[in-house]
């Protein structure tokens, strides 16, 4: 059973969301096995139709999945009370064995059913007790609580709940394009904009000779440890080197960084308005690095065409790196190969840029047609679940 959070107080456009979160678990499930998906009451109920469904792998998925809160493994059992206790006991041994204390929840959605909900719970505590003595009762803070629920067609019992991703489904909130480096931080920024619906694709600037093929088969492995939490990732890779290096030839060292996110930008800017997206996403974070204080973001932002979401803005590295461990991007993340960003790095970059310095020393050369050169030989790649 995988429970709504946010989805549930949607209110007139929740059938929306609903329809988009079975599709987007749909998607997911499908190299699982065969499942049957119906959904009521802010549930989703997903269960395999034959033996060859792969549950566990199918429960692995469907917590990735943007817009579920929780997931629990439930017995579906007849609405028959007696049946409920003597198929129940046996079932909740895996959540029950080693624990010491519990409580039971229970929802009467069939009001035909004789029993009422606090009825439900002191009679199947009962049981529950009698099965495992060894259990205590704890309303306020215990080891397990079992859900018993009491639907139209079935009743079920459960008693593992697994935390969900949360959040809204992805292709909710429209798309955006996302600044990919092979750091840390852009990957993070990624699964938090995808968390708020927000479907993702990546543009990423290489610089060879200066940067590696191996860096960039990192920044790919990052596109498909992300597609489990974003979904179909397209992933562009931009041609930077002449760019670069005309910037270091006839700009100022102290401006080189800011300009290059700049152009970057402008890059983007071609892209979105090129292929539909709504948004730039970075994974800048003030005062991280000299490109990031208010001022340097500022002059960046006067770049841009479109809004520029920056999810991790007020986060320090530590907890940025504990979302980044938490889906599984960190250790590639880390891995030692360089990235454009840190191609030509000047000795001392100006922290307080000022924005006519800035376009000043930008309009120095014509980068015009070096940037319709990169967009014309970008690559495309895609990430699919």
């Amino acid at each position: 059973m995988a429970k709504y959070g946010e989805i549930a107080l949607k209110g007139l456009n929740k059938n929306t969301f609903e329809d988009l979160l079975v599709r987007n678990i749909k998607r997911r499930i499908k190299r699982c096995g065969e499942f049957k998906i119906t959904r009521n009451q802010s549930t989703i109920y997903i269960a395999p139709e034959n033996d060859g469904a792969d549950i566990e792998k199918a429960i692995d998925w469907v917590t990735k999945t943007f817009g579920v809160a929780a997931v629990q493994r439930a017995a579906v059992l007849p609405k028959d009370f007696d049946e409920i206790v003597k198929q129940g006991m046996p079932y909740l041994e895996e959540a029950l064995g080693n624990a010491k204390t519990f409580k039971v929840e229970a929802k009467r959605s069939d009001k035909r059913f004789p029993l009422r909900s606090p009825e439900i719970q002191q009679e199947l505590g009962a049981a529950i007790l009698e099965a495992y003595p060894h259990l205590t009762v704890d309303v306020h803070e215990p080891d397990v609580t079992v859900k018993c629920e009491i639907r139209d067609s079935n009743a079920y019992l459960s008693a593992l709940r697994i935390i969900a991703a949360g959040g809204i489904p992805v292709g909710s909130s429209g798309t955006a394009l996302l600044l990919l480096s092979g750091g840390i931080d852009s990957p993070v920024a990624a699964y938090m904009m995808a968390k708020r619906g927000i479907g993702v694709d990546a543009i990423h600037f290489q610089s060879p000779p200066y940067t590696s093929e191996r860096a960039l088969m990192k920044v790919e492995e990052l596109c498909e440890e992300l597609v489990p939490y974003c979904g179909d990732i397209r992933f562009y890779i931009v041609p930077f080197t002449e760019i670069q290096e005309a910037l270091r030839d006839n700009c100022p060292e102290e401006y080189f960084t800011v300009i290059m996110r700049r152009l970057m930008i402008k890059i983007t800017n071609r892209m979105c308005r090129d292929h539909d997206y709504k948004a730039i996403i970075t994974g800048e974070s003030v005062g991280q690095v000299a490109s990031q204080t208010i001022m340097a973001l500022g002059c960046t932002d006067k770049a841009a065409e479109y809004p520029v979401f920056r999810p991790v803005i007020g986060m320090d590295k530590k907890e940025i790196t504990e979302i980044a461990r938490k889906i599984g991007t960190f250790e590639t993340s880390i891995q030692p190969y360089e990235d454009c960003c840190t191609v030509f790095t000047p000795k001392h970059p100006r922290t307080k840029p000022v924005l006519a310095e800035v376009e000043a020393a930008e309009a120095r050369f014509d980068f015009e047609p070096l940037i319709e050169k990169a967009i014309a030989n970008i690559e495309i790649k895609d990430f699919k679940l």
